[in-house]
């Protein structure tokens, strides 16, 4: 073999590893979106590396509005996969998610962990060491005393939604099930939160209205009271829907990279442990991708078997 064959076998395998190369490095690459709210960005972000430190993904991320727009870039193949989609307020699931009545031009992986709750919550001193048999709404009367404030007269106080706007129902509901408290609208989350926290401080007996996942049952040990299971026709009498949330995929997805579907199909992130995140991230005002990195080193035992 002369020296020009040689160099042109050389020159061949140099490029045919070149080009496997690329076409690996192609492969390894996924693009999803940035959630707009905190919670969804910490599912998302607890996902995406574990792809990027156990199975040696990289991924594009995308800032974006949710919602339709993040579906129609799925179903064309500009985005990969995204994460924690709430039924309650994606209406396009009926049309594009099969399990959903769609056509299947975007796929369900499976349940991210993260589960949508309503409720009304009181600490959890008050429950040790005061009403031990405080469980449901209609229990309330027999503790109203506790919950009575000047404001109140004799009647127990509910620090119910924020806003009107919100149409929680809080004082119907109430009413409606002979629960002899006042809904009271503090004006905004902030404040709501505050005087919670407030009376936390201070071992005081409250009724809140809150919901989950949130950082403030992380701040916070609360206890849900039971409310009627949720009837649309029996609204507001009923508590509220819950909303089971997951994460999602263009059709090629789980074919195209099966290790890294099963990871976004076998997530099973709880409601606290977002919320310890959310709180570290939101009101101590630390970086994302530390307390997500932070949470992965420290909870091997929980996420390794979505591997």
């Amino acid at each position: 073999m002369n020296t020009m064959s040689k160099a042109m076998i050389a020159g061949a395998s140099v490029l045919t590893l070149l080009l496997g190369a690329t076409s690996a490095q192609a492969e390894d690459r996924l693009k999803a979106p940035i959630a707009d709210w905190t919670g969804g960005h910490v599912t998302c972000t607890v996902a995406e590396l574990i792809l990027e430190r156990e199975l040696g993904y990289k991924i594009e991320r995308i800032s974006m509005p949710s919602g339709t727009n993040v579906a129609e870039a799925i179903a064309a193949g500009d985005l990969d996969f995204a994460c924690e989609n709430w039924p309650s307020y994606n209406a396009w699931n009926a049309e594009m998610i099969e399990e959903y009545g769609g056509d299947g031009s975007v796929v369900y992986l499976g349940d991210a962990g993260i589960i949508g709750i309503s409720s009304y919550y009181v600490p959890k001193y008050f429950i040790d060491e005061v009403a031990p048999d405080l469980a449901s709404l209609e229990q309330l009367n027999k503790y109203k005393e506790h919950f009575a404030t000047l404001e109140t007269g004799g009647k127990g106080r509910l620090i119910a939604c924020p806003t009107p706007a919100w149409e929680c129902a809080d004082q119907d509901r109430l009413d409606l099930h002979g629960v002899d408290f006042v809904a009271v609208e503090l004006g905004s989350e902030t404040a709501a939160w505050a005087e919670a926290q407030a009376a936390y401080a201070r071992k005081e007996p409250f009724l809140l209205y809150a919901w989950e996942p949130h950082w403030i049952h992380a701040a916070l040990e609360l206890v849900p009271l039971k409310l009627p299971d949720y009837d649309a026709d029996k609204w507001p009498a009923t508590g509220w829907t819950e909303d089971v949330t997951f994460n999602y995929a263009n059709p090629s997805f789980p074919k195209d990279h099966p290790n890294a579907a099963a990871v976004l199909g076998n997530m099973n992130l709880t409601n606290l442990e977002q919320g310890k995140m959310v709180l570290a991230i939101d009101v101590d005002g630390r970086d994302i991708y530390e307390v997500v990195n932070e949470w992965l080193d420290n909870n091997e035992d929980i996420w390794k078997s979505w591997l």
